[in-house]
């Protein structure tokens, strides 16, 4: 497969350090994480943008993935984001945001392109800072939060023991998706794991 047109920019929404790690809003980062290895990249700061970069092809002269972890907390995403689609020249058609969904039960995996954000900020920002919402999105279900707890708190606190026993599965799961987005495109990869 040849990269005629041009790398991807791949976006793991989350938020910058440690007590944030294990968060549910921090899922984005994790799958970023988890392709970096596969591609053999490793996050370093970038000199241009706030966020951390790691760059890498998929498989021997496969697409270029440029995968990004942006520094700025989620509210203010969309800047780093910007700046990168700009510097390395993609359009936003080829950035995919990867992001916990509240609306989505835990363990599945949504793909869209465009749309609404939920009232997910790290969206939000993205879509203004970018000026479109036609970007990809592959959405991780996280699930609502049990009782009356708040949302917002919710999406701030680690996932449950029960949850953690097959996060590292979902995960990787959710790096495949991406690929497949990658290498398939949207609609083949929508019908490979929306049944699943």
């Amino acid at each position: 497969m040849t990269d005629e047109a041009g790398p991807w920019l791949v976006v793991g929404l989350g938020n910058p350090g440690r007590e944030y790690a294990g968060n549910r809003h921090n899922v984005g980062f994790m799958v970023a994480e988890l392709l970096a290895a596969r591609v053999g990249g490793k996050f370093g700061r970038h000199k241009r943008a706030v966020a951390e970069v790691a760059e890498g092809r998929l498989g021997f002269g496969g697409p270029k993935l440029v995968l990004v972890k942006p520094l700025t907390y989620m509210n203010l995403s969309g800047g780093p984001v910007v700046g990168l689609a700009q510097f390395h020249k993609i359009p936003p058609g080829r950035v995919i945001a990867v992001h916990d969904e509240l609306d989505i039960p835990y363990g599945q995996l949504r793909v869209k392109c465009g749309g609404g954000e939920g009232g997910h900020n790290g969206l939000r920002s993205m879509s203004k800072s970018l000026g479109t919402k036609d970007y990809v999105r592959v959405r991780f279900g996280i699930g609502r939060p049990p009782g009356r707890q708040d949302p917002a708190d919710y999406v701030l606190s680690d996932f449950s023991a029960a949850e953690r026993k097959e996060l590292e599965f979902l995960v990787d799961r959710a790096a495949d998706v991406v690929e497949s987005v990658v290498t398939k495109g949207v609609e083949p990869t929508q019908n490979l794991y929306h049944g699943a």
